[in-house]
């Protein structure tokens, strides 16, 4: 590997390794993201492109990229987005404490190699691939780059099924998590929705909505493809952004150019919503669709002074009512945030998987990752408990 193709002992197989997801054929690689169990807008070569080309998931940010593919002649078998690390920022599966301990053993635990779309906490497939047998020699073209490169670590986040048997059969341990997802239950509108709550929730979010009104908020929602360049307006939706990083006093992962782009390449996976007060702009927030799946993502959000509730009405609330109008299934609310319960999502396990080249800390973290998924698997049945749905008569 490296600059170089290099052969599996399947001699007709090649396997590249690129600095850049430009070198990558976009009709194969989208055609290679169709055969899959859980594809995503975000593993969209135009997606992965896009955070490339707009410098925010670049070398320079931290994100050395490292696309692996697999090639039989000008067939693509299998391939992922690959990047080195020299942090642990934009990932939402937190290693800190690993790096940490290999700090204070004197070791260096940056580079590390990891498979994601940066900055994006949505599950799905990672692990691109025609068949198993496909996807199991990308799994062990991984271990042998990470080696290769002087990485640490290999880490694979929020993979699915296929991903996590093929990374298992090639030596990587798996880590479990959870989101908050709602999932479709037969309602006709947000009102029956509102309906199947239990009492105190369902007047909390009521109570929510209606401080947002009587602050005179209204809310608009479309479709990237119903927007004109003009409703696109990225200068007042980028600072709404990054006013939201301001606050908590970081620096906002995505460039304007990203964003634009966005708008330009992928304009039927966006939906925004616009929230008013006495007709000007208060706040926007950005979901993504997958129109093909029924599914949403909520994504990015920003508001440029502070109005009560506004947020979980903006993220949560609109996003839902228009899901559940427009037939959509599954409205995934990002990463962590046990609070989202009480507004209808629910408890969804996810998964990545690790290997860590340094045989004692590998024992180390296998051993935590064992007990660790032992305690989240009690930690989702106890949330269970705590539906804040009525029950079924």
């Amino acid at each position: 590997m490296g600059d170089s193709d290099s052969e599996t002992n399947e001699t007709s197989i090649v396997i590249r390794v690129d600095d850049s997801p430009e070198a990558l054929p976009e009709s194969h690689w989208d055609a290679l993201l169709s055969a899959q169990a859980r594809p995503t807008p975000f593993m969209k070569l135009a997606y992965l492109r896009a955070l490339h080309a707009s410098g925010s998931a670049v070398a320079k940010t931290g994100w050395q990229p490292q696309y692996v593919s697999l090639w039989r002649g000008e067939e693509l078998l299998a391939a992922c987005p690959a990047y080195l690390k020299t942090h642990s920022y934009g990932e939402y599966v937190f290693d800190w404490a690993w790096a940490e301990a290999y700090h204070r053993h004197g070791l260096s635990y940056y580079p590390k190699l990891l498979v994601a779309v940066p900055f994006t906490p949505v599950s799905g497939s990672r692990l691109l691939a025609v068949n198993d047998d496909a996807r199991l020699l990308l799994a062990q073209a991984l271990r042998a780059l990470a080696k290769e490169t002087d990485a640490s670590s290999l880490h694979v986040l929020f993979g699915d099924e296929a991903d996590q048997a093929a990374l298992a059969a090639a030596g990587c341990s798996a880590r479990a998590g959870v989101q908050f997802h709602w999932m479709a239950e037969g309602d006709t509108d947000f009102t029956a929705f509102l309906a199947r709550l239990n009492r105190d929730k369902r007047k909390k979010i009521q109570q929510e909505q209606r401080r947002v009104r009587e602050a005179g908020v209204t809310f608009d929602a479309r479709v990237g493809t119903e927007l004109s360049p003009e409703d696109w307006d990225w200068d007042f939706f980028y600072r709404c952004y990054q006013q939201t990083y301001r606050e908590h006093h970081n620096k906002p992962y995505l460039s304007r150019d990203f964003f634009a782009r966005m708008a330009s390449d992928m304009p039927e996976h966006w939906l925004m919503f616009t929230a008013r007060r006495d007709g000007e702009r208060v706040a926007m927030s950005l979901i993504a669709l997958d129109p093909e799946r029924k599914s949403a993502f909520g994504r990015y959000w920003g508001a440029i002074e502070h109005i009560p509730n506004l947020h979980f009405d903006a993220c949560y609330y609109q996003p839902l009512a228009w899901c559940i109008a427009n037939g959509y299934e599954r409205f995934e609310g990002g990463a962590q945030g046990e609070h989202k319960m009480a507004r209808g999502l629910m408890p969804t396990p996810t998964a990545s998987s690790h290997w860590l080249a340094h045989p004692s800390f590998a024992d180390a973290v296998n051993d935590f990752l064992a007990r660790e998924g032992e305690a989240m698997r009690g930690y989702i049945d106890e949330l269970g408990e705590h539906r804040p749905f009525k029950p079924v008569q």
